[in-house]
């Protein structure tokens, strides 16, 4: 990407922003939404500037036997250095490295080009009523780490992760390509073609090919997006809105929590700061609030029931949700007045609901019993959230005996922890310390042993060999009231 930049930049390398008091802001503000202009708004940081001179294609993708084998020796002699004594001081295990694909335009600049055109423009929505741009923005979290990792070092603020520009200098491999913007932008067939041309062109790298894919990390955020060809990078490790195991989703033996990453999605409403939440705390008078689609598929089955279980009970707001700005504004104004927010499964067991509430200071009532969390194994959701299985949140009353039997000093504990813990929700350029992208790749190098392990393995074990099983034997995530 350097190289790229330097080509039609010289010495500016960094496309998309310039520097403006300590943050990266957009160059060319007037032509984007001028109320999006924070660290945290992915509509501002796609500018116009320069997108247009560097979407050619500058890499065919084909690679040769001799790549193949000169990458396998490359990092056999990396790992014969790392074990010489003399040198060990020299390596930081404690850095991972990443190497960020220069994929053709048309998997890159040119869908971020297509989503700055169309935003203005864009009133179709989904199925579900949803502007479509909104889901874009709630799972664009491959921007924001790929953001990050091509901005130049001396800018960046994150030192646990670094970017090689040499392939057998790294731990891992990023792919960049946009598959929620191509899910949503381009037309199914035209969509599914560029599916297959970024999988052949991926698969035909000689990383990918000593691997299988287990060091390539892979965006997948949007449940649907690059569906029709995932199955054939199911080793790599897929960045994921969550882990649902109906198979509604995601086929069995594709995701598992050992080889995926679960990341969370970007929130819809603005962040309530210290001063807003001071503001707030004397104006919680609701109970429980819920804004949103109240009749879903699949899992999401539990809201139609806890709408008739709840329906009129004192100090409970049910609202069916509405799109655009003032469905935002609602949704929002209704989390600051509340005590509780309700969580309760969709389509699929997460939605963006759940940091809408954090970053509001309402403490989210979980019902949604195949939830997989982001970052749990670095953060404790118990400090700052309740968890209610579906069985016992319909029973005719007892949710709200629950909600009510909550202390206020717990109430007040929790929410103190929601303050601090909304920094982790938070996507930003550039990243920051214990950011969200800080504690993915932070998790990604937890699994980084046992990749290589895999890829070890995979070189020496022969092709008649048994297979061992791959998949994640685990009971249900259920939650019981106490």
């Amino acid at each position: 990407m350097t190289k790229r930049c330097q080509k039609y930049l010289g010495s500016q390398c960094f496309p998309f922003f310039v520097m403006a008091r300590g943050k990266l802001y957009p160059s060319h503000v007037t032509n984007l939404v001028q109320d999006s202009l924070t660290p945290y708004s992915f509509i501002s940081h796609t500018s116009a500037s320069n997108l247009e001179s560097i979407s050619s294609s500058i890499s065919s993708g084909k690679t040769t036997d001799k790549e193949f084998l000169d990458l396998t020796n490359f990092f056999c002699k990396r790992e014969i250095r790392f074990f010489n004594e003399g040198e060990q001081s020299s390596f930081d295990p404690s850095v991972l490295r990443v190497y960020v694909y220069e994929m053709p335009a048309k998997f890159t600049y040119d869908l971020l080009w297509l989503f700055r055109n169309t935003y203005r423009e864009t009133v179709n929505l989904t199925s579900n009523g949803s502007p479509v741009h909104r889901l874009i923005e709630q799972h664009s979290i491959d921007y924001w780490l790929w953001a990050d990792l091509i901005a130049p070092e001396s800018e960046r603020i994150l030192k646990n992760v670094i970017r090689v520009n040499r392939q057998e200098d790294a731990d891992l491999f990023y792919i960049p390509f946009f598959t929620t913007i191509s899910y949503f932008l381009l037309e199914k067939q035209q969509c599914k073609v560029l599916y297959r041309e970024a999988l052949k062109w991926v698969t035909d790298q000689p990383a990918w090919k000593r691997s299988e894919g287990r060091d390539h990390i892979l965006p997948v955020h949007h449940p649907w997006s690059f569906k029709s060809v995932r199955r054939f990078m199911k080793k790599a490790i897929w960045l994921l809105p969550d882990m649902d195991s109906t198979g509604n989703w995601y086929k069995p033996g594709e995701v598992w929590l050992e080889k995926d990453l679960i990341l969370p999605y970007v929130s819809n409403v603005e962040v309530c700061d210290a001063n807003c939440l001071s503001e707030s705390e004397s104006r919680r008078d609701t109970l429980l609030f819920f804004r949103g689609r109240l009749k879903r598929n699949a899992g999401g089955k539990i809201r139609s029931k806890l709408v008739t279980e709840l329906h009129g009970s004192e100090g409970v707001v049910i609202e069916e949700g509405t799109s655009g700005e003032a469905g935002k504004e609602a949704a929002k104004n209704g989390m600051r007045r509340s005590i509780f927010c309700l969580n309760p499964a969709g389509d699929t067991p997460s939605s963006a609901r759940l940091f809408d509430a954090i970053v509001s200071g309402c403490i989210p009532v979980i019902v949604s019993d195949e939830l997989e969390l982001p970052f749990e194994g670095m953060l404790d959701y118990r400090k700052i959230a309740l968890f209610v299985s579906s069985s016992d949140a319909v029973q005719p009353g007892q949710l709200l005996t629950f909600l009510k039997s909550i202390s206020p000093e717990k109430i007040k504990k929790m929410r103190a922890n929601l303050a601090k813990y909304t920094r982790h929700f938070l996507y930003s350029s550039p990243a920051q310390p214990l950011g969200p992208e800080d504690l993915a790749w932070r998790m990604i190098a937890g699994k980084l042993a046992n990749i290589k392990l895999h890829i070890r393995r995979s070189q020496r074990v022969v092709k008649e060999s048994r297979r061992l099983c791959t998949c994640e034997c685990k009971r249900a995530n259920i939650t019981s009231l106490p």
